[in-house]
């Protein structure tokens, strides 16, 4: 009699499967603007590491005095202060000139921003608290307009047509190289897993026995079967290429 694979004891809510929320520091997201609110003026306060996040996190205080946390730009210290910007900044009698300028960390929307602008935490849909280019070091390029959309180049070469409304920030998320130093150890490598709650190292099924994995046993190291599975499989089963459009390599 088999027992039940890896997925299987995963969904059963275990510590090691779970994630490690009271290590987290919070949501980063934009804050919303209400109707008579044209734009927010907040400084950093403070720089710090949020567990299972690549990238550095800001604590920040509103010019009326409420925190809340920022996804910071490559080369800010704390200290800067920084706008957040609802309409066309240059219908904006009320914002300081100095601050109406397209400046690394200033929140903008779309549709103010010049074509080549690096830019990154960008909304989705307006006022969603943004969703698109927040890992460490990573950015995109506002290339095209048209109607009430905008075009934005990200770094897997494809370009993404967004409201023009949709606030985004000017530059680099920080942290950028963090992937280009090693490991060193297999310790170091499975505290960083766990931090995100992914359990690591994976073992392959094809190296278990049969009664611990749909691929496991045999003389040899190989499935035996056909490793494409269907949707609607029952748990136990359900691993390999699930529902599989296609395989092998694309021509």
């Amino acid at each position: 009699m088999g027992k039940r694979i890896l997925a299987q004891r995963k969904g059963y809510g275990n510590l090691w499967a779970r994630s490690p929320g009271h290590r987290h520091i919070g949501a980063v997201k934009y804050r919303r603007f209400k109707e008579d609110e044209m734009s927010f003026t907040f400084k950093i306060i403070d720089l710090i590491h949020s567990p299972g996040r690549g990238a550095p996190i800001a604590q920040i205080q509103y010019d009326d005095g409420i925190r809340d946390l920022y996804l910071p730009p490559e080369g800010v210290y704390v200290g800067d202060e920084f706008t957040q910007t609802r309409r066309d900044i240059d219908r904006l009698k009320t914002i300081k000139r100095k601050q109406a300028q397209i400046n690394v960390g200033n929140i903008v929307p779309l549709k103010n921003i010049p074509l080549g602008t690096l830019v990154y935490n960008i909304e989705s849909i307006p006022q969603d608290g943004g969703k698109f280019a927040r890992s460490s070091g990573v950015t995109a390029t506002v290339t095209q307009k048209s109607g009430n959309k905008v075009g934005v180049l990200f770094r897997s070469k494809k370009t993404k047509w967004i409201n023009e409304n949709c606030l985004c920030t000017i530059g680099v998320v920080a942290g950028g190289g963090r992937t280009d130093k090693p490991f060193l150890k297999a310790g170091n490598k499975y505290h960083a897993l766990r931090s995100k709650a992914k359990k690591w190292p994976i073992v392959r099924g094809v190296t278990m026995n049969a009664c611990s994995h749909p691929h496991g046993g045999g003389a040899k190291q190989s499935p035996h079967k056909p490793t494409t599975i269907s949707r609607n499989t029952p748990p136990g089963r359900k691993v390999g290429q699930i529902a599989a459009r296609r395989t092998g390599h694309a021509n």
